[in-house]
């Protein structure tokens, strides 16, 4: 294969720089102006080319922003944010294909090559001449006199770099670098072990017993064994309706021990280098560092919502734990009722459900075939949002699974979005939604920003449809919202767009939309039984209703575990000290949560998020509290009312990261935010 690079540039002046154009013929990473990328072309020497040619342009390009001599925002720091653009366009696509491509040789090229990439940030996060560059221009006449988008991205950029490194000597910079490329290594190393690890329950006829037909149908081995692996559709049905105690903690061990064979390990190491950052920038923890830029600003008010919310809950979760434990006495025939193991909670819970409150799960799942649910996920989002989606027939995909749409503001093209959604080996285990290409206002009009979901919802088989339990329908409303943060952006810059906001707030625009699987209006528009079209009987959304908030508190309490143990390993613990993760773990799980610890488990050895979210998982709790609290106003509004709904988008959605983002939340409110609807949708 013969590769030409063509880079065309041009100069409107002397102040305005024009976003350059990188073609390598052949190469489907590299695409005309919005044009579709072409996965089916895609091979792994594509994937190597596509990572030194970008790397080599952008050093280029880079010495030619550092020799500018009258700096100006366009010539600058617009410039800036094109190399950024033109970096994470070709990056974000490689991260992808290192979780969700099938073939093996281009997925773990792939994630080499981000590694790469990685480095490379991290190399011009510390280039001084870059630092100079920015520094520059922030302290001209021009730059003081900025507002807006523009004003704050100059802020920001400078906060960051010297937040960053450039308070320290070259010598000391030279040793950040070498810290961040191992930090870099060691985190993919986690995310990878944790992807592909592989084990799985191989359970006999008699602990299956319970379990769904088509469950156990699509699991059956030729041998009459029942092969039960630890991806979502598998693990979560098994400990909901096993009947057998001994298998469902077998399996229970087995979910909480996955690549506990290297990751204990691999997160010492990363916990480590993170301290050892932290330190040489002038933070006394990781967690001090990491919180400046996000809306928590210092750990001291993160440990205050964290421990405020222990104490709003724990009436709440202690009535849900003696519920459970009557439940266990009067519906099982176990032999210690006063206490509840943590391979029992689900299938406890789920008696307590049929008996107590009339709810069975398997008959709700009926109304939830996956594809009345994107049906009537697309509706609503239409509705409000004033768009439509089209199915591109025959898309160039990585997987044939795989299907991709288009999103149209009346007759103009705003956005593309990929769907991935079924399990299979080696792909990424849980639901996200990857960024691939961001909204950016550019010479040739917007660049039509591209994401993809990716989910492990249960597959189809010959007989039915894939059935969604009603759980896997908020995830699918839940990251929909994320997609949709990145579809309507309307930013100038790629560094504002979308899901570029502060990590304390990205899940609000998602966590919002969970409200509407459960309001019966919407549900009404989608929620249909697979065999008969029957719309979900009103008499079964109000069990469901009943029944939303039984273990609230517990679930509070687990959200509360998981965003204490992330802080605590990142702001209160030494992980050169004798002490193990182990021991962490033991210690916070036996302290929040009514469940005690297992031992012989290694929960944090999967907990991915330690690794993108390091220091961050309490932002799901926090965020939270916004995405109720904005929610509020379409229960006053009307759910489906699309001038509510447009404020939303235009106000919270379009603007990404060009506002702070609680001055976005107090416009859309029209007031203060507070917690009291967060409390109220816990049943508080």
């Amino acid at each position: 294969m013969v590769l030409l690079l063509v880079i065309v540039s041009c100069t409107k002046s002397e102040k305005t720089t024009v976003q350059k154009k990188i073609k390598m013929e052949g190469n489907p990473l590299f695409t005309e102006f919005n044009e579709r990328i072409d996965f089916n072309k895609l091979t792994a020497d594509h994937v190597v080319e596509a990572t030194d040619t970008i790397i080599s342009y952008l050093k280029t390009e880079y010495q030619t922003l550092y020799n500018i001599e009258n700096r100006t925002f366009d010539n600058t720091m617009l410039a800036f944010d094109n190399l950024i653009d033109d970096m994470t366009k070709v990056q974000n696509v490689i991260y992808l294909m290192s979780y969700t491509h099938p073939d093996s040789t281009i997925r773990n090229t792939a994630l080499e090559m981000n590694n790469k990439l990685e480095k490379y940030a991290n190399e011009i996060s510390l280039d001084e001449d870059l630092y100079k560059a920015v520094k520059d221009y922030s302290q001209t006449n021009e730059a003081k006199s900025l507002t807006g988008y523009k004003a704050l991205f100059v802020k920001e950029t400078v906060e960051g770099f010297e937040r960053n490194g450039f308070a320290l000597s070259a010598e000391k910079r030279e040793e950040l670098r070498k810290i961040k490329d191992n930090i870099t290594e060691i985190g993919n190393s986690f995310s990878k072990n944790i992807a592909s690890y592989e084990d799985y329950l191989l359970a006999t006829v008699s602990e299956v017993k319970g379990l769904p037909e088509d469950y156990k149908k699509a699991r059956k081995q030729e041998d009459g064994k029942y092969k039960i692996d630890l991806s979502y559709p598998s693990y979560r049905p098994f400990m909901k309706y096993s009947e057998s105690d001994k298998a469902r903690k077998e399996l229970y061990i087995k979910y909480n021990n996955r690549a506990a064979d290297s990751n204990l390990e691999v997160l010492k190491d990363l916990l480590v280098e993170r301290e050892k950052m932290a330190k040489l920038l002038g933070y006394n923890t990781y967690a001090e560092w990491r919180l400046e830029d996000r809306m928590a600003r210092k750990p001291e008010n993160v440990w205050d919502f964290e421990t405020d919310l222990v104490k709003s809950v724990k009436t709440k979760a202690d009535g849900d734990y003696d519920e459970l434990l009557e439940a266990k006495e009067k519906y099982t025939d176990a032999t210690n009722p006063k206490v509840i193991k943590p391979w029992e909670n689900s299938y406890v819970e789920n008696l307590l459900l049929e008996n107590k409150y009339e709810l069975d799960a398997e008959e709700v799942k009926q109304y939830f075939p996956l594809d009345n649910s994107l049906d009537g996920l697309f509706k609503i989002t239409q509705t409000i949002f004033g768009v439509t989606y089209k199915e591109i027939e025959n898309p160039s995909v990585w997987h044939p699974d795989v299907r991709m749409f288009e999103v149209f503001d009346g007759e103009k093209l705003v956005g593309r979005f990929y769907l991935d959604f079924f399990p299979r080996e080696n792909k990424y285990k849980h639901a996200a939604c990857f960024g691939m290409i961001k909204g950016k206002m550019t010479d040739n009009g917007y660049q039509i920003p591209t994401a993809t979901l990716v989910c492990n919802f249960p597959a189809p088989t010959d007989e039915m449809p894939s059935l969604m339990p009603h759980q896997q329908v908020e995830t699918l409303f839940h990251e929909f919202g994320h997609v949709l943060h990145q579809m309507l952006t309307t930013a100038n810059l790629s560094s504002q767009s979308g899901t570029n906001v502060a990590r304390d707030f990205v899940e609000a625009p998602s966590q919002i939309f969970e409200n509407w699987a459960w309001n019966y209006e919407s549900l009404q528009l989608f929620a249909k039984h697979w065999e008969t079209g029957e719309v979900l009987p009103k008499d079964l959304f109000d069990k469901m209703l009943a029944a939303k908030n039984v273990g609230s508190g517990l679930a509070t309490e687990a959200q509360i575990f998981y965003g204490t143990l992330d802080m605590t390993l990142h702001d209160k613990y030494d992980p050169t000290s004798e002490k193990s993760t182990d021991d962490v773990v033991e210690e916070l799980k036996n302290e929040t949560t009514h469940y005690p610890y297992v031992d012989g488990t290694h929960f944090q050895a999967a907990f991915g998020h330690l690794n993108g979210y390091g220091a961050s998982y309490y932002g799901y709790l926090w965020s939270r509290v916004y995405a109720e609290d904005m929610f509020s106003i379409f229960e006053k509004n009307g759910i489906l009312d699309k001038e509510t709904g447009m404020r939303y988008r235009n106000i919270i959605l379009a603007k990404g990261g060009s506002e702070e983002p609680m001055d976005l939340v107090v416009e859309f409110l029209g007031r203060e935010s507070n917690n009291k609807a967060f409390l109220k949708s816990l049943g508080l």
